[in-house]
């Protein structure tokens, strides 16, 4: 893999101490197979890109376009369009975002923008799919120009909701090396964001291989160890949340990870010192989901015993399912741990919003919960229900319309449904109605 954090330091790229002290750490890949079911400016940056032959132009005027400020222009925009209205401005701003010659700044945004409202609120996978190449084009066009960092942002965004409805399995050869390169040298934290998001969700839906894959989960956890700066972008929470959360993504995939355990549980455990509530809950969540890989059900010419004679029965199974058996210990320093998380989850400061405090509370609770019992899930309730004389067990759900519940009760369920709605947002309930892709993601 292309050593990101070795060209930063070459180029005089600040790093940090904890980065540099792990510079001989090994990597996150790990032999595995499909599974069966903060915010500092860096303090250099490389040159910036050349314009593309489309047009003329300055970069960006300076204007800052957030990540959550597009997201929350899209989704306030009124979706209920009936289906010939939203066909037809569909296929507009198609044409649109193709014609680029002929279009302006200012227009190619107002056309992402609807083009990414509607993939949202609408399955559109017939009235894209004859121009997808084109598509794909146009907005890796506005990728290396950057002539906006709005016009980028919507077009990572755009990229990758058009993915998401239309998946092709030779689409991550041709999307790795404009991502990489815009997460590296893109002078904008917001595009480098959306690109680190993109980039995993091209290898989910794109057609990377396991070997690839893991490729792309040692460049995020390159990022996450150096706090942000072996892309650039030093201490920025904005960047190190997005690899955090990219790459528990991308390990729900892995059914094997044994060997990676230990070095990347101690990277994410490094990051719940951070000061940012958002880094810390998405390194919290990706310890979860390393303690629950864990554990795998119980073979049919296996033995059962628990690894605790105290433990209780409820906790060596899975609610309704088969019988879970410890494989390995995740981390070493498990007694440190369950303090680290412990602390985080009673955290009384006055440095925090209300919010953010309940948040931490909430997440961290459940963090601890299921590193104690790996084989429960999020939202785990200890309370026994009076008729069936069992704990209520994981009570997160989510509601399909008003007939049917899907039950997040495992962590990699957790951190599926967190990817699809950073991507379908308010539209993620269509979406799992009608496209398979996203039915299939989380069955």
């Amino acid at each position: 893999m292309h050593d990101l954090r070795r060209q930063a330091l070459e180029s005089g790229k600040t790093v940090s101490k904890k980065a540099q002290a792990r510079q001989s750490r090994p990597t996150s890949r790990a032999t595995s197979r499909t599974n069966s079911t903060a915010n500092s400016r860096a303090n250099s940056r490389a040159p910036s890109r050349q314009g593309s032959d489309d047009e003329e132009g300055n970069l960006s005027d300076g204007t800052t376009w957030s990540i959550n400020s597009i997201d929350e222009m899209l989704a306030l925009e009124d979706n209920d369009l009936p289906p010939e209205a939203w066909a037809t401005e569909l296929n507009d701003r198609i044409e649109q975002i193709i014609d680029r010659k002929r279009s302006s700044v200012q227009g190619r945004e107002e056309s992402l923008s609807i083009y990414a409202r509607i993939l949202t609120a609408q399955y559109a996978q017939e009235e894209i799919h004859h121009k997808l190449g084109q598509l794909v084009s146009a907005f890796l066009k506005s990728m290396k120009s950057e002539t906006s960092e709005k016009e980028t942002v919507l077009a990572l965004k755009s990229l990758v909701l058009t993915i998401v409805t239309d998946p092709s399995d030779t689409i991550y050869d041709a999307l790795l090396p404009p991502l990489k390169r815009t997460i590296s040298d893109s002078e904008s934290l917001p595009t480098k964001t959306a690109a680190i998001h993109a980039l995993g969700t091209t290898a989910f839906f794109g057609g990377a291989s396991m070997d690839e894959t893991q490729d792309i989960m040692d460049l995020f956890l390159d990022i996450i160890s150096s706090d942000g700066h072996s892309v650039g972008a030093g201490d920025n929470a904005s960047v190190v949340t997005a690899a955090l959360e990219e790459w528990g993504f991308l390990a729900t995939q892995l059914e094997d990870v044994e060997d990676a355990s230990e070095d990347v549980v101690e990277a994410f455990v490094e990051q719940l010192d951070s000061s940012e509530p958002s880094v810390q809950i998405a390194a919290g969540e990706n310890i979860a989901l390393m303690y629950e890989k864990s554990y795998t059900e119980l073979e049919e010419d296996e033995e059962f015993s628990s690894p605790n004679e105290d433990s209780d029965p409820e906790d060596d199974a899975l609610p309704d399912g088969p019988k879970m058996v410890k494989r390995y210990t995740p981390y070493r320093r498990e007694d440190q741990l369950k303090r680290n998380l412990s602390s985080l989850a009673n955290l009384s400061t006055r440095r925090l919003s209300k919010k953010d405090k309940k948040s931490l509370h909430t997440n961290f609770a459940d963090i601890l919960n299921s590193v104690e019992n790996p084989t429960r899930g999020p939202r785990y309730q200890n309370a026994v229900n009076q008729e069936t004389g069992k704990r209520y067990g994981s009570r997160m759900t989510v509601r399909i319309h008003r007939t049917g519940v899907m039950r997040i009760d495992r962590w990699w369920k957790l951190h599926r449904l967190k990817a699809l709605r950073r991507v379908l947002q308010g539209g993620f309930v269509g979406h799992y109605e009608k496209n398979e892709v996203v039915f299939e993601c989380l069955p």
